[in-house]
């Protein structure tokens, strides 16, 4: 008895529901994503060979410019609202001078015990503020800070 082959049936997939998830994914991920919000002033870091990371939360940032103003800046926007007021809550910073420095920092760890502070200095400015900033630190009892550095590479 002859055998009686069956046509191969082609197999055909539908392409179009994984392109419709990839793109609703893309979508996702573009709508989600919170950007880095751009700095008040600009600071060219110190090279170092460091290479601590800088805490994601709870970080109080004194930042101190090439031309010696100082910015406080916090993360939290609702710490920022008590401190600096309503029109400070979505900005990352606000220029302070040295005589109100002390008390704000003093103000920011009453309100939030865990801050940790650091400080993020341009290599360009000069030492004196930079100093003056850390006596500042001591006296509020603030012993323990971080200093913000580029990592330097070997080449070897």
């Amino acid at each position: 008895m002859p055998k009686i082959k069956k046509r191969r049936v082609g197999v055909k997939l539908d392409m179009t529901p994984m392109v419709d998830v990839a793109f609703l994914l893309l979508t996702f991920f573009m709508l989600t994503t919170s950007f880095k919000p751009p700095e008040t002033v600009e600071i060219a870091l110190p090279d170092s060979h460091s290479a601590f990371k800088m805490p994601e939360s709870d970080v109080m940032i004194v930042t101190v410019s090439k031309d010696g103003r100082i910015f406080l800046g916090l993360d939290s926007p609702i710490l920022r609202e008590k401190l600096f007021g309503e029109q400070f809550k979505f900005k990352t910073d606000r220029e302070v001078n040295l005589t109100e420095l002390s008390n704000l920092l003093v103000q920011a760890r009453i309100n939030n015990p865990k801050l940790r502070t650091v400080i993020k200095a341009d290599k360009e400015g000069e030492y004196g503020v930079i100093e003056d900033v850390m006596n500042i630190l001591q006296k509020v009892n603030i012993t323990r800070f971080n200093l913000v550095t580029d990592l330097k590479r070997d080449t070897k």
